[in-house]
């Protein structure tokens, strides 16, 4: 009875310790501010010329 008590103990402090950082992400948009996001393309050759088109997230 004991251990279950303990590991049931542990998985809630595992579980909490989880949650609080992804809590603490959202609190800057709290105050009405969302950041804007596109998609960039860049475009660059390699060394054989061979076209190279990366995708970047931008967010400002």
């Amino acid at each position: 009875m004991r251990k279950i008590i303990v590991s049931a103990t542990v998985a809630l402090v595992a579980a909490v310790s989880f949650a609080a950082p992804s809590q603490a992400g959202y609190y800057s948009y709290g105050y009405g501010y969302e950041p804007y996001c596109f998609i960039k393309k860049v475009k660059s050759y390699d060394y054989y010329g061979n076209v190279i088109i990366k995708k970047i997230k931008v967010c400002k």
